[in-house]
């Protein structure tokens, strides 16, 4: 079979790569192109285009950036004509993905979207469009089943893929003394920094989360930057603040850390599925938090709280994320603070939500079967 993946964004490559080595596992013959990063071409598939040119966030940032999109759009249909691929599966990245289901839906060729987008925190009335453009869809959280069958529409979970990454990458870690020697990090205790994966995150998240740091002395503040984005950007902002940055370690991060700061996002996921206490921040441009304000329909914006359907993890947005708030936060999820044993104990029954790992193994098979009766029904 041949397969088109598109992903737009580091998580989405993150889930893609491991789709894409279990893909080859159930199918032998499997040819894959996709449109993503460094993981899924480490894992085998042909690189079309680099999330680097495609990882636009923020309402300003997608209007200022118009003609490179269109000029994507344009790209895309034009490769996937050229590709005849059986499937394209479209990895979360709606913006982009929703167009290009309807694309192919209506080139004949079958539609599966991998990680729905979080049609169910903002304009809703989107998930229409799965209905008509997709075959299938695989879902990852438990409470989306639910939510679309409201809208009469089948999404299967086989599990969270990202339960699968983290067990695979902490049965991989060496011990916390090697991690520290590796990267350069004495023995006192961490707190770890997850600013975000793009470049406005860090620009408007950072520079608020650095100004904790000289409230806690006795612990040393680890940053877990991201390749994608130039060292530059993180030290312009961290300053003369005593703060360590390390790119593209963020699972070694969390695993040293006592507590975190994170940016909304698959991070506070990660987090939790490695049981570091954390707080939630996240702001933006004024004009994008705004138009989030007026059009969000959910309660939490992290994931740990929207699984749990409650704040398991504090949340921190736009003027809310400030040093007092983050300084009074941290010091309760600490060792030793009155909400740490507690917010462990909600992770624990967050993974039991979540279900065990295999989802990728589970969801690439699925895949695999599905085009297959497609095939034998076709011939």
């Amino acid at each position: 079979m041949k397969y088109f993946i598109i992903a737009g964004e580091l998580s989405g490559d993150l889930h893609g790569s491991n789709l894409v080595r279990e893909l080859y596992v159930e199918d032998k013959e499997a040819e894959i192109v996709c449109w993503g990063g460094d993981l899924m071409e480490s894992a085998g598939a042909k690189i079309l285009m680099h999330i680097r040119n495609t990882a636009v966030m923020g309402i300003l940032l997608i209007i200022k950036n118009i003609r490179t999109i269109n000029r994507n759009f344009t790209l895309c249909k034009q490769q996937i004509r050229e590709n005849k691929p059986d499937v394209v599966i479209l990895i979360d990245y709606p913006s982009f993905n929703l167009p290009i289901a309807r694309f192919a839906k209506k080139s004949g060729i079958k539609v599966f979207y991998y990680i729905s987008p979080k049609f169910w925190a903002w304009r809703e009335y989107r998930v229409k469009k799965m209905k008509k453009y997709t075959d299938s869809i695989f879902i990852i959280f438990p409470f989306e089943v639910e939510f679309y069958k409201k809208h009469n529409i089948s999404a299967e979970y086989y599990g969270n893929p990202l339960v699968d990454e983290v067990e695979r990458k902490k049965s991989a870690l060496p011990s916390k003394s090697e991690i520290r020697k590796s990267l350069g990090i004495s023995e006192k205790p961490v707190i770890a920094i997850l600013a975000g994966s793009r470049k406005f995150e860090v620009e408007y998240n950072l520079p608020e989360m650095v100004r904790v740091v000289h409230h806690f002395p006795q612990y040393q503040f680890v940053l877990a930057g991201v390749r994608n984005l130039p060292d530059d950007l993180y030290y312009k902002i961290i300053g003369n603040e005593p703060v360590k940055l390390v790119k593209d370690k963020t699972y070694e991060v969390l695993y040293l850390a006592d507590a975190a700061i994170v940016a909304s996002g698959t991070a506070t996921l990660e987090t939790a599925l490695f049981d570091t206490p954390q707080v939630v921040g996240y702001k933006g441009d004024q004009f994008s938090m705004l138009m989030v304000w007026m059009l969000l329909k959910v309660k939490y914006i992290s994931l740990v709280n929207l699984i749990l359907d409650s704040e398991v993890v504090r949340e921190l947005l736009a003027y809310a994320l400030n040093e007092k708030k983050l300084v009074n936060e941290l010091t309760n999820i600490l060792p030793g603070g009155r909400k740490h044993e507690k917010m462990l104990a909600d992770y624990k029954r967050l993974k039991e939500k979540l279900g065990p790992a295999g989802a990728s193994e589970r969801i690439a098979r699925e895949m695999v079967k599905r085009l297959r009766m497609s095939d034998i029904e076709t011939r």
